[in-house]
């Protein structure tokens, strides 16, 4: 018992370590405004079968206000109306470029090939990345992201928290897992070791994309164009941060646990191709976070150095808490940490069944 009460000692100085330091770098951040830039941009959302979600959001990307934007279009190889309703928006807009996907056999279903090729067809040098089924939460959506670019800043992260239903427990939960995970690379890039973003809302210079050679390195993977993209060709130094209120984007979340945890499960499945100290990093928090719940239950069941426990517990709960609400603060999302601990655990049992359950089989992938 005294070695585990020891080992529960170890747990909660890392769980300390992670909210008060790491995570802490997010939640003592204050972000500068950045002087306005006079650059083209080129957003680049790719679909597949999106017709309904583009019908709604493209009016969204096509009513900003910034000056000079084109916006590419990919059409996947939809079997929907989505080709056609691209060529209907465009009818009415200058600014849209389409780009019809054919399908070969050796890129087949590979979104890496649909954005490699409409990344080529992009005019501009900046390029601004969201999905189909997002939607900006201003008309600054673009210069906000854009006015992140400085001759060394060449990949800007930015934040898509999902849409919030009322009375849904999954929906709080998704919230919830969707800002930890923010949480959680923000801070990394805050300390110099970025090692993902997504797609939702991320942008970067043609240059940074070609000289990666593409997603060449990771061709092979179904998942990752942003991901394991941003965890090769992020640094220190190229690397901004993004989250003004104005710079989010938001798309509606998963509506059953079976659709979430597919989503999850293709997610996950491409962090055994992060870099070893991302992966050290992500995992020691992962088995600190799992350690700190099960040790603690079990030294209080049986009443091992109770009080010294529940010390150490109140401890733990009060930094985490701290941490999380200012980062909340800024990200908009204080309603997701009203129930944390109850959140966190059911997070954490989730994740453990959804690892398990990509060891024994492999998720599906872009539609």
């Amino acid at each position: 018992m005294e070695v585990l009460f020891y080992v529960f000692v170890i747990f909660v100085v890392i769980q300390l370590v992670y909210y008060g330091i790491i995570f802490g770098s997010l939640a003592a951040y204050e972000p500068r405004e950045a002087s306005p830039k006079k650059i083209g941009v080129s957003v680049i959302i790719c679909a597949k079968n999106e017709a309904e979600n583009l019908k709604v959001n493209l009016p969204y990307i096509l009513a900003q206000d910034y000056p000079t934007f084109e916006l590419i279009l990919i059409n996947d190889h939809s079997s929907d109306e989505t080709l056609e309703l691209m060529k209907s928006f465009k009818n009415d807009n200058h600014r849209i470029k389409i780009v019809d996907v054919k399908p070969i056999e050796k890129f087949w279903g590979n979104k890496k090939y649909a954005l490699t090729l409409g990344i080529k067809a992009a005019t501009y040098d900046f390029l601004l990345f969201t999905d189909a089924d997002c939607k900006p939460t201003s008309n600054r959506w673009i210069s906000r992201m854009s006015n992140q670019f400085t001759n060394e800043k060449d990949l800007i992260i930015g934040y898509s928290p999902y849409k919030k239903t009322k009375g849904s427990l999954l929906n709080i939960l998704i919230r919830f897992e969707t800002f930890m995970t923010a949480v959680q690379y923000l801070s990394y890039a805050r300390i110099g070791h970025t090692y993902m973003a997504v797609g939702r809302n991320l942008a970067y210079k043609k240059d940074l994309f070609y000289e990666a050679r593409g997603f060449m390195n990771h061709m092979d993977i179904r998942s990752g164009d942003d991901d394991l993209f941003v965890n090769q060709v992020a640094t220190k130094k190229n690397t901004a941060l993004c989250i003004s209120k104005d710079s989010f984007t938001t798309s509606l979340p998963k509506t059953t646990l079976k659709a979430w945890i597919l989503q999850k499960r293709r997610h996950i499945s491409t962090a055994k191709h992060y870099k070893p100290i991302h992966q050290i990093m992500l995992a020691l928090f992962y088995v600190s976070q799992i350690g700190f719940w099960i040790l603690g239950i079990t030294l209080l069941i049986l009443m091992f150095q109770w009080e010294m426990v529940v010390a150490l517990i109140i401890l733990r709960f009060g930094v985490q808490y701290t941490s999380l609400y200012l980062s909340s603060k800024k990200l908009e999302e204080t309603s997701v940490i009203t129930f944390l601990p109850i959140l966190e655990f059911l997070l954490i049992t989730f994740q453990f069944f959804i690892f398990i359950k990509n060891i024994s089989s492999k998720p599906q992938h872009w539609k």
